[in-house]
């Protein structure tokens, strides 16, 4: 298989206690021994008061990640593709759908239908940064950040620009938690493009490989307590990012298929 290469301009992170990508890094590192921040949910600076109020925590998760990337890239959002991966999308709001559509069909709200889509996150952040790149909203169940890696990574070789990545799951909630074990509140956002800055954090090297291969384990108590998350593949990548190892980080896409990234600190 032929290495590709991508370069890290921006990382977001949000997790409940975690708020943000240095907070978090520490934590992964065993730094950081109790949470640094209680709030329930984030809170987007990119939406108006009202606006931040009413939306479902899977777009304030997301968006807020998505923000701390671009600020940290200083890139334009309005100019970069984007690409958003969560296993299973809100699930409070489509177990609220399902549960009306039982008992009281004609009560279903226009707003909470809006928001179940899988792609609400992505529109949220199109319409607030007034972005008019492609978009991309997908979901490969507890594979679903590396699927999305693995999309937006391609996209930025073979269209030559940065772009985007947004993984993001919420607690699974309803009869839905019978089916799935996401838990807590978890959202990563990486800006990856083809060409180094004087921002790049990191370099990517990644390939894909066929065959069955097992995932790189967690490292810290910090990743272990958030593994239970829909987008908990992510973890291991992040651990590596924190730790700076040079070691291959394994991050299964199937059954058949397996994504392996190698990193290395700034512009090598």
């Amino acid at each position: 298989m032929i290495a590709r290469i991508l370069y890290l301009d921006g990382i977001g992170f949000w997790a409940t206690g975690l708020p943000d990508w240095p907070t978090a890094r520490a934590a992964f590192l065993g730094k950081l021994t109790s949470p640094s921040g209680n709030a329930r949910r984030p809170s987007p600076a990119l939406l108006p008061p009202a606006e931040r109020r009413r939306a479902p925590d899977s777009v304030v998760l997301a968006l807020e990640a998505a923000s701390q990337a671009m600020a940290q890239s200083g890139m334009n959002p309005a100019h970069l593709p984007t690409v958003f991966a969560s296993a299973h999308g809100d699930t409070a709001i489509t177990d609220y759908i399902c549960s009306t559509l039982v008992e009281q069909p004609a009560l279903i709200s226009p707003t909470k239908f809006h928001n179940s889509v899988q792609n609400a996150a992505a529109g949220y952040w199109t319409i607030g940064t007034h972005c008019m790149a492609p978009s991309s909203a997908l979901s490969a169940f507890d594979r679903s950040f590396t699927a999305g890696f693995v999309e937006a990574a391609t996209q930025s070789a073979a269209d030559a620009c940065p772009v985007l990545l947004v993984g993001y799951d919420i607690e699974a909630s309803g009869a839905l938690a019978s089916v799935t074990t996401s838990r807590g509140l978890l959202a990563v956002a990486l800006v990856l493009s083809p060409m180094a800055s004087e921002r790049t954090v990191a370099t990517i090297s990644w390939t894909l490989h066929s065959g069955s291969r097992l995932a790189t384990q967690h490292r810290s108590d910090a990743a272990r307590r958030l593994q239970h998350n829909g987008s908990a593949d992510a973890l291991p990548l992040l651990e590596s990012l924190a730790c700076g190892s040079a070691d291959p980080v394994v991050m299964p896409v199937s059954s058949s298929l397996a994504l392996s990234i190698v990193l290395n600190a700034g512009r090598n």
